[in-house]
């Protein structure tokens, strides 16, 4: 197998990772004042429901899955549960009246619930959203019909760095033309001055996929940067990077002591994304090995390492499970493996792969108790023993739950 090695190694001149202690205060929600939107929409499974009953539930939750492999720590809950999504997207399309909506789809369907204000998304993006839809009259721009394939302007993603402030808005139209953008952007920018970066994406197909592969900056960078855990991160239109970065605080830095590095250690961050996990560990760690099939998130990433002067992690544009085949075939001697897979879990090609490579301890990031449950079964028949693991809340309102578990040989 050919590995395809970005040419870049890069050595730790890093600052310590603040681990933040998790200052859980108790928050009771009165029914009444459930989201008005809960019925229609049906993306939060716990709207009417005390925050302290829903911690108690996903608690439960991963007690029954993965409580028969290991201890299962207190769940980590957000002292604030609200506005936490820092990636608000909105679909748009016209009411039967005529009249302009912006809001998700109703659960299971293609039909649009108008949503002026979200209880779990960042209060800015839902206005610039708002203001956006107040645009399009004046500016002549119609919306999409996914019926006909007729009208412009399909969706608009949001995505605002909580710590830099940077906001970044893509317009996912369905042709390239978007009519007076200059006008447009400037028009946009008067109302919200914080917006540092405008991308018209093109998305001409009849898919349910948001965003399309052509892009244009037509205002700003392209991009925008938020810190986490202490590291600074470039985030595309495309890139993955947690909605909830408080959690993903917690979350990180839990995985992060679960590794027990102490700076002698070689570790493998599968599934690297744009970095996150492995440039965080870096100035703990001897040296990381990140792994990465996405091209456009490798790129990101070593944009992320120089930009935080970080030189002992090398990039790796690979099948992460292939990649470590091939580790264990050359006789590489590694430390810690972290995992952070999709909701559907880990193949059997990628856990053989681990097992392969035989790392002495593994840190399995986990957004599905289930599959987890399932890996674990996996692992802990070839050669692992599963320690503890911790539950981290970051989709308050909904039964989504994140685990981080740690497994030593």
């Amino acid at each position: 197998m050919e590995i395809r090695r970005e040419e870049y190694l890069f050595a730790v001149e890093g600052s310590e990772m603040t681990e933040k202690k998790t200052n859980y205060k108790k928050r009771a929600v009165n029914v009444e004042d459930a989201c008005p939107y809960a019925k229609k929409c049906g993306g939060c499974d716990y709207q009417g429901t005390a925050y302290e009953k829903q911690l108690k539930e996903k608690q439960e939750l991963v007690q029954k899955y993965v409580g028969g492999f290991c201890k299962v720590r207190p769940i980590i809950g957000m002292e604030n549960p609200y506005h936490y999504r820092n990636k608000v997207h909105a679909v748009f399309d016209i009411a039967k009246g005529g009249a302009i909506i912006s809001g998700v789809y109703k659960a299971g369907t293609h039909d649009v619930v108008s949503i002026d204000e979200c209880r779990i998304e960042d209060e800015i993006s839902d206005a610039i959203i708002r203001d956006i839809r107040g645009l399009l009259r004046s500016f002549k721009i119609k919306t999409y019909d996914e019926d006909t394939g007729y009208g412009l302007l399909r969706h608009v993603l949001v995505r605002r760095g909580f710590h830099s402030g940077e906001v970044m808005v893509v317009l996912v139209l369905g042709s390239p033309i978007l009519p007076s953008k200059n006008n447009f952007v400037k028009a946009l920018r008067k109302l919200h001055p914080e917006i540092t970066t405008v991308v018209i994406n093109v998305n001409n197909k009849k898919t349910s996929m948001v965003l399309g592969d052509k892009e244009t900056v037509i205002y700003g960078k392209g991009y925008i940067e938020d810190t986490l855990c202490g590291r600074t991160f470039r985030i595309s239109p495309k890139s993955f990077y947690q909605v909830n970065p408080v959690q993903t605080e917690h979350l990180y830095g839990k995985a992060i002591e679960y590794a027990k590095l102490t700076g002698k250690e070689k570790v493998v961050d599968a599934y690297c994304g744009i970095g996150t996990i492995g440039l965080i560990a870096a100035d703990k760690a001897m040296e990381v090995i990140s792994v990465e099939l996405n091209k456009d998130a490798v790129r990101d990433a070593i944009t992320n390492a120089k930009r935080n002067q970080i030189k002992n992690v090398q990039f790796y544009n690979a099948d992460a499970g292939k990649f470590m085949v091939e580790m264990s075939e050359q006789g590489a001697d590694v430390d810690v493996v972290f995992m952070d897979p999709p909701r559907a879990g880990s193949d059997e090609a990628f856990l053989s792969s681990v097992v392969k490579l035989a790392p002495k301890r593994v840190v399995y990031v986990s957004c599905n108790p289930e599959t987890l449950a399932r890996d674990l079964k996996y692992l802990t028949k070839h050669g692992y023993r599963a320690e503890e693991c911790t539950p981290v809340d970051m989709f308050p309102w909904t039964k989504h739950c994140e685990v981080v578990c740690t497994l030593r040989k």
